[in-house]
């Protein structure tokens, strides 16, 4: 083999060298698996797990939210997949969301899940038909409203609205 070729070949491995370590300190990965994840996601070919995926679909349909969302952070470890990120907002939804009142800290966990999901898929729509709002921006809306005090909270009504 022609000695500027091994030359060349050998530049390119360190180079390939300096980048792998290069982006074990910028990912940070504890284990191997993190790194192959993380490793997908700069590919550009990240995907989720469906089996949990649909375990934590099959958990939020029962109103098992605490489940429901431990399933879909299996499912999506890197927080990427809209669909994902909206169940798990969604879960933030429905359980704290009361008659009388909202359970704030949830709804702030569920404000920051949305959040998420805006910076991933800003356009995203929900195809269940199950879920009474479609989109990020209803469903912040109605994280913000929750977390307000208004005079409408004190209204008795209130006891009369449904849980979207």
């Amino acid at each position: 083999m022609n000695q500027k070729y091994i030359h060349i070949f050998s530049i390119v491995l360190v180079i390939a060298g300096f980048a792998f370590v290069a982006f074990l300190y910028w990912a940070e990965p504890k284990t191997l698996a993190e790194v192959t994840t993380k490793g997908s996601v700069v590919m550009g070919t990240y995907e989720i797990n469906k089996v949990e995926f649909d375990q934590g679909l099959s958990s939020f349909r029962q109103d098992k939210f605490p489940d429901a969302r431990a399933a879909f952070d299996r499912a999506d470890p890197e927080k990427r997949d809209a669909a994902t990120q909206y169940y798990v907002a969604y879960s933030y939804y429905r359980q704290g969301w009361g008659r009388l009142s909202n359970d704030d800290d949830l709804f702030k966990l569920g404000l920051a899940a949305i959040d998420r999901l805006i910076a991933v898929n800003p356009t995203y729509r929900a195809s269940d038909e199950t879920l009474g709002i479609k989109t990020p921006a209803e469903l912040k809306n109605e994280f913000e409203e929750g977390l307000k005090i208004t005079p409408s909270d004190f209204n008795p009504m209130k006891l009369t609205r449904e849980r979207k």
